[in-house]
C-alpha cells in the first residue's frame, strides 16, 4: 500500500476520527464505531475509495 493521504488531512482525519468516536461512548451509541474509519484511514496514511479512483492529496510516493 502506498500512502495516498496528504499531511494535513491525516490530521483532520484523526480529529475527526476520534471525535466521533468519543460522541459514541458518550451517547452511549453503537455509531460512534465509524470513527475506526477515519481514524484508521489516518494512521496508515492510505485511503481505499482513493486509490480506487487514483487520488492522491499530497503524500510523496517512492
Amino acid at each position: 500500500m502506498l500512502c495516498n493521504i496528504g499531511k494535513y488531512e491525516r490530521v483532520i482525519r484523526g480529529i475527526v476520527g476520534v471525535a466521533v468516536l468519543a460522541w459514541g461512548v458518550v451517547e452511549q451509541n453503537w455509531l460512534g464505531a465509524i470513527g475506526i474509519v477515519p481514524l484508521g484511514t489516518a494512521i496508515i496514511g492510505w485511503c481505499p475509495p482513493y486509490a480506487l479512483f487514483g487520488i492522491n492529496t499530497g503524500c510523496k510516493n517512492d
